[in-house]
């Protein structure tokens, strides 16, 4: 992933309705040249126009908290695919079959998934 398809990426997280920041959660800015810069933990002072760092596990960890919430189902959870045209993709998942969770397409990312999924929860 380029690194502005993963600001693109952070933007659409930060934008969903279910979104919030969590304690544990780190977060980066941009410079001016674009660069990500200023990895911090959450609790040292988030600035306005912080984004959630998709390429850490424990971010990674609270996305899926935040759509487990969304959906009101604790059974969410992400896992590898071969249905991305024989390639390894990644899914959010369910035990529910008539979830319209399981009518997402996969996505390169986990990170992707989880932002997917959050986005497509029916009341955002």
């Amino acid at each position: 992933m380029t690194q502005e398809q993963m600001i693109e990426l952070a933007r659409r997280a930060v934008a969903c309705k279910g979104w919030r920041w969590i304690p544990g959660m780190r977060w980066w800015t941009e410079d001016d040249r674009g660069r990500l810069d200023d990895f911090q933990p959450e609790y040292m002072g988030r600035p306005h126009d912080a984004l959630p760092d998709l390429t850490d596990p424990a971010t990674l960890g609270c996305l899926l908290h935040l759509v487990r919430e969304a959906w009101g189902d604790p059974t969410i959870v992400t896992a590898a695919t071969l249905e991305l045209g024989g390639v390894r993709g990644w899914v959010a998942e369910c035990w529910a079959p008539q979830s319209p969770l399981h009518t997402l397409a996969p996505r390169p990312t986990e990170a992707e998934a989880l932002v997917a999924a959050l986005e497509a929860h029916p009341n955002d």
